[in-house]
């Protein structure tokens, strides 16, 4: 028996590592194999334990690997089952015809960015035994309203055809999709071992489809409903979870709105000894929760439903106590119409928490800095600003290891709110936190100097998106641009991938986003720019963007098709109420027939539409599956035009 190796070759430096094989040893001869170019970004590597013996497995730009021509399958199998990273195994799938099949009947868990990129034959013909799908549906601007109701994205067809081809599918994870009742009943009887089902942004079902998963998913074990539009038939459907059922992990019924019947609810928690995550909705008082604390002491993860009640000395004590025995809660959600005398029984439970979500909470900033005071390992806060500068400031102060930051508008549409939220909470908290990496910060104001100051002290920002309520806000200050800040933040923070910008910005700040944000996936643009020059500044130098949308900014055509070709590396691009023409959808549309290439009006599509007529809403998404068969009649799909050519690239652009 010889020695069975893989190499790992950078440059001409190579790594041999060496392994076992089924209680052997093997050598033959080796040949070289080039990976996809598809892995441009920086390197990523990632170790393997395989039969016992580690191996070190680099995959990046200029990288090659040595193998043996007989690679055993088993071998191969094992290692590419610890490549979690969907974006990995796909470009692992594309190193050789051998991977590529060895992936296609090995792999268990698949990741669909967008439900009309790809049609469901397609994945069933390729992928064998798929065990866990995460499907996303309607592009993100839908949650604000701006994609019209009944566009698309809908669940039943992908779950018809999961339920022939995989019958043992376990998990099933869907966000911004239609589901209706019938395919939640076509769940509970097509997946024998159904365990998982996380339904975030979905809307079309009722509580009438829950029934039917409580009554026939015998090993579920997750039941998520996260923000999601529930037509609240009847609050009984939780009663149907059979009485020998005690698999469940995970509950989260926060946006229901229906009374629960709560001696169901506290069956079901006292029967499931490895609940951990429970959520439920506002319907549950506060006599009720200190109940639910009692009989599920092992929670990590807790959302409240009404905080409030009269003030009672036994609920209060009975409310601390309970909380005190959650030796092992980690996070809080929740506490909808908040007591502030109810608030000192979580203290027992603070120090331990390391997220906190109190975007429900209407707590005052004096009760919100007591509470925070006990939370010194909190990395994750979400919170209405009515916390205020002074809240964020002790924020700062006491919660050193925070990641996370989001601060929500208690009243949007209030213009002159009673509310001391400036740029200068957010400053405290870059300054004095040196773990954040990620910012949600919706404000009414804001300076190139908080942006400067933000973005030299936390260069480790990975998200940042700001959010100025007023559109084409400027500098407070200097009433100029906020150029320079913005510019700063891309500039410094070298890891960012998430960006969104409001304000008055011009297009001098595209020209340094397309200049420095390489590393940058996702960009939220409104109300910004002066002209064409700034969405091609972004197209042309963002080389790993991957989702664009824009709403109400000047760019139209000429940047457009000029960098069509960007396009085609991107998941998706969205613009609403740009300066986008029905002639230039339809050159890109030809130009690019990888493309779906749609114009959207919500009152339907004029009669005449002339080259020159403004589109509504345009989105533009890769496919391989060629436009969609259930486009509403207020969605046009470009279609090839051999009457119309696109402008020569010199008069695309000044």
């Amino acid at each position: 028996m010889g020695v069975f190796w893989v190499g790992v070759e950078i440059g001409s430096e190579l790594q041999p590592a060496q392994f076992q094989v089924l209680g052997g040893k093997y050598q033959a001869p080796s040949i070289e194999l080039g990976l996809s170019h598809s892995l441009r970004s920086e390197l990523q590597s990632a170790q393997f334990q395989v039969l016992g013996v580690k191996l070190r497995w680099v995959l990046g730009l200029g990288v090659s690997i040595r193998m043996i021509q007989s690679f055993p399958e088993e071998a191969l199998e094992h290692v590419l089952s610890f490549v979690d990273s969907h974006g990995d195994r796909n470009s692992v799938s594309l190193v050789c015809k051998t991977w590529y099949e060895t992936d296609r009947w090995c792999r268990r868990r698949l990741f669909i960015g967008n439900c009309y990129a790809v049609s469901p034959p397609i994945v069933t013909r390729r992928f064998w035994d798929i065990r866990s799908l995460t499907i996303k549906g309607k592009p993100h601007f839908a949650d604000y309203n701006l994609v019209p109701q009944g566009w698309g994205a809908h669940a039943l067809p992908w779950i018809a055809a999961m339920g022939e081809a995989y019958p043992g599918l376990e998990e099933l994870r869907l966000k911004r999709m239609v589901v209706s009742d019938e395919a939640l009943e076509l769940i509970g009887k097509c997946f024998r071992n159904f365990r998982v089902l996380v339904l975030c942004c979905c809307d079309g079902f009722s509580t009438d489809g829950l029934v039917s998963i409580a009554a026939n998913c015998r090993n579920l074990r997750v039941l998520e409903l996260i923000e999601s539009e529930v037509d609240d038939i009847r609050g009984n459907w939780i009663s149907h979870f059979p009485d020998c059922f005690t698999s469940l992990e995970s509950l989260n019924i926060s946006c229901l709105e229906s009374d629960l019947p709560f001696a169901a609810l506290e069956r079901l928690v006292d029967r499931c000894p490895n609940l951990k995550s429970l959520r439920v909705n506002r319907s549950v008082p506060l006599e009720k929760l200190a109940i639910l604390v009692r009989k599920a002491p092992q929670l990590t993860d807790l959302g409240t439903g009404l905080f409030m009640t009269d003030s009672r000395p036994e609920l209060h004590t009975k409310l601390a106590g309970a909380f005190s025995r959650c030796n092992e809660l980690k996070s809080l959600s929740g506490l909808w119409d908040v007591a502030p005398s109810y608030l000192p029984t979580l203290y027992s439970a603070c120090p331990r928490l390391t997220s906190l979500n109190l975007s429900y909470a209407p707590i005052q900033s004096p009760d919100l800095v007591k509470l925070l005071s006990h939370c010194k390992n909190l990395q994750r806060l979400w919170v209405l600003d009515y916390i205020e500068d002074r809240g964020l400031e002790a924020l700062a102060s006491s919660c050193k290891d925070l990641q996370e930051l989001r601060v929500f508008p208690s009243e949007p549409y209030d213009h002159e709110p009673n509310i001391a939220l400036t740029e200068q909470g957010l400053v405290s908290v870059a300054v004095g936190c040196p773990k954040l990496q990620s910012v949600l910060y919706f404000c009414r104001r804001m300076s190139n100097h908080a942006l400067v100051t933000i973005a030299t002290s936390r260069p480790t920002l990975t998200r940042f998106r700001l959010c100025i309520i007023e559109p084409l806000c400027p500098d407070y200050v200097t009433q100029g641009p906020l150029d320079e800040g913005f510019g700063a933040i891309v500039e410094h923070c070298k890891d960012l991938k998430r960006l969104s910008m409001s304000g008055f910005i011009t297009d001098r700040v595209f020209q340094l986003i397309g200049a420095h944000g390489k590393k940058l996936e996702m960009l939220s643009l409104a109300f910004a720019g002066n002209s064409d020059v700034g969405l091609h500044y972004v197209l042309s130098g963002c080389k790993n963007l991957k989702k664009l949308e824009i709403r109400d900014c000047p760019f139209g055509d000429r940047a457009l098709l000029f960098n069509a070709s960007k396009l085609e590396t991107m998941r998706s691009l969205w613009m609403s109420s740009c300066q986008v023409s029905y002639g230039g959808c339809q050159v890109l549309g030809e130009k690019m027939p990888r493309l779906n290439v749609e114009v959207i009006h919500e009152k339907g599509l004029p009669e005449s539409r002339s080259e020159q007529c403004l589109v509504e809403h345009l989105y533009v998404y890769r496919t391989v599956a060629g436009p969609r068969s259930d486009a509403p009649e207020f969605v046009w799909t470009m279609k090839d035009s051999p009457s119309m050519r696109c402008p020569p690239k010199e008069q695309l652009l000044p």
